[in-house]
């Protein structure tokens, strides 16, 4: 809001236009130094003057303005102070409108996401977290800039692995204890093949050979592989369900195996496939990359084959303008490649193709590995968090009513917010205690802060329809006879709350749901500090109240809003 203004104010004054200026535009680093700065250095050739010249004569013409803007010329910088007694009631009408910072920007654009992805038949582990909430957190906040999104969770439900697990379980298995424990026996089995296969590599060539047979369609197999699949669905959605996340679609790797041929047929009439030491491969030398493995000596498929059936079938019938995969930054390569093969075949769409890496998530330092059993299973983690939140409620707050249900929402978004406020390309190495704080850059804070703003509403008997029905006059004069709603702690939070359309747009520009968690944490600084820096409610301050109160409102709105974004329970009261 303060951004547009300014950007409208100097654009009659310079040869730039108003979306360049919005770029230019910087926010000081101390407040002393004005709300917002124009650097004019850029405007000096164009001009022909020097920076310092221009800024002087920029600053003469806003102040002529009277639009509730003072500014200052400091050497090639103009810097604007923005009048509260004018705009902080503005910025907090605008902040409590329902559709505050949300844009069209995306209208009449589809975004396939392809995020989760876990294997068939092996625990949903912590490291699982990350591909999934940072692949939820996008797709709630592109629908917030109005784009369609379609979350799709392709999941590893094929390959040679099931060949190992089969062997695995014909040879060590028991069906009783597998119906009883289907993901923890299936793990156990997994962990042993890779074991015994270390002695016996024999072992390997039988697992071939039953994938094989579940490819040719066995029956016995196939029946094998359905219950491994169901059983882990199972699971899986259970855990999803904790962490409020939904699939609009689920189509696993199987469910593309009648589309492989007719991507190979292609690549082969284009000429595209080529020789290498007896398997077959596309060459990237144009690109710059190695090639991309097709099929293997044996003339099985590789993974590449069945990811360019998945993207032509994402752009073909699912009609996405845009696809995102939320995967690994172990794969960058992978992705390059399937994205070079898909424009060496024509595919001019390939540009719209992006991977979304993410880093590695460890446990106390600790890297996880499925096939050596060192796996931290993310349900534990969950109820081990929970369990934490309840201890610190119990002892804060012994009397709150519905305590586990507000434990379990603590909890589990202790764990999310953990890692999505950290940039996504970060490694990050989880440690339960220190998300699970209520103090510092931690989910519960970030909640507490907005439970703090419902308790204040509350005893202040805020109420929106009727203090918006008093009319811009109304609140204006709340706000003129208000005395402390103007403290510079007041004015820090309202203009915070400008801040959230750019905390969208950095989210989008650049897939990173983390410009949104670190928005809140600020959002909730600069309100505890309002909140610490004098009474919010003062009965002998009627005036002065209301306007508090609003301002508290509208930082309560915004969080509520980017909790929700996060995929994230907002509690009103803990």
């Amino acid at each position: 809001m303060l951004m547009k203004q300014a950007a409208a104010l100097l654009q009659p004054h310079v040869p730039i236009d108003e979306e360049e200026l919005l770029r230019r535009l910087e926010t000081p680093p101390e407040p002393g130094l004005g709300d917002l700065a124009f650097p004019c250095f850029m405007l000096a050739k164009s001009m022909r003057r020097p920076p310092a010249s221009i800024a002087a004569e920029l600053a003469e013409a806003l102040n002529a303005s009277g639009a509730g803007v003072r500014a200052q010329a400091s050497g090639g910088y103009v810097n604007l102070f923005f009048d509260p007694a004018v705009w902080l009631d503005r910025i907090v009408g605008a902040a409590l409108e329902p559709g505050y910072g949300r844009s069209d920007d995306g209208r009449g654009r589809h975004v396939v996401l392809d995020m989760s992805s876990p294997n068939i038949a092996k625990p949903l582990g912590v490291g699982h977290l990350r591909s999934t909430m940072i692949g939820a957190a996008l797709a709630a906040i592109y629908r917030e800039a109005g784009y369609r999104v379609t979350t799709v969770n392709h999941l590893g439900d094929w390959g040679t692995q099931f060949g190992k697990l089969i062997v695995a379980y014909r040879s060590w298995g028991d069906r009783r204890t597998l119906e009883a424990e289907p993901i923890g026996e299936s793990l156990r089995l997994y962990v042993r093949f890779h074991e015994e296969a270390g002695q016996r590599p024999e072992l390997e060539d039988e697992a071939r050979e039953a994938f094989l047979r579940l490819e040719q369609g066995d029956a016995e197999t196939a029946a094998l592989w359905r219950f491994f699949v169901d059983e882990s669905m199972k699971e899986f959605n259970r855990i999803y369900a904790r962490l409020g996340v939904r699939f609009d679609e689920v189509l696993g790797e199987s469910f593309y195996n009648d589309k492989l041929e007719p991507v190979l047929e292609r690549l082969r009439a284009q000429g595209l496939l080529e020789e290498s030491d007896g398997a077959m491969v596309v060459r990237l030398d144009e690109e710059g990359l190695p090639p991309c493995l097709i099929l293997k000596k044996d003339g099985a498929t590789i993974y590449p084959v069945r990811d360019l059936a998945t993207a032509l079938y994402r752009q073909q019938v699912m009609k996405a303008d845009r696809l995102l995969y939320v995967v690994g930054a172990e794969q960058q390569l992978h992705f390059r490649q399937v994205f070079g093969v898909l424009g060496k075949m024509g595919e001019r769409w390939a540009g719209d193709c992006e991977h979304v890496p993410f880093g590695l998530m460890t446990m106390e330092g600790k890297k996880m590995s499925t096939r050596r059993g060192q796996v931290v299973f993310l349900n534990e983690v969950l109820d081990e968090a929970v369990n934490k939140a309840r201890e610190i409620i119990a002892a804060k707050n012994p009397d709150l009513p519905d305590r586990d249900r507000v434990a379990d929402a603590v909890g589990v978004g202790a764990v999310v917010f953990g890692d999505l406020k950290n940039r996504r390309l970060l490694s990050v190495d989880f440690k339960l205690e220190e998300v699970v704080s209520f103090e510092g850059e931690t989910g519960p804070y970030v909640q507490y802060t907005y439970a703090r703003i419902a308790s204040l509403l509350r005893k202040g008997g805020y109420d929106a329809g009727e203090v918006e029905s008093s009319g811009a006059a109304g609140v204006a004069a709340d706000h003129a006879s208000a005395g402390g709603a103007y403290t510079e702690a007041a004015w820090a939070c309202a203009k915070r709350l400008t801040q959230w359309d750019a905390a969208i747009s950095d989210a989008i520009r650049d897939n990173e749901p983390s410009a949104v968690a670190r928005y809140m944490l600020e959002l909730s600084r600069d309100f505890n500090r309002f909140y610490h820096d004098g009474k919010v409610i003062q009965p002998d301050d009627a005036a002065g109240t209301r306007a508090r109160l609003r301002l508290a409102a509208a930082a309560g709105s915004l969080l509520g809003r980017g909790l929700k974004l996060l995929g994230i329970a907002a509690p009103e009261r803990m």
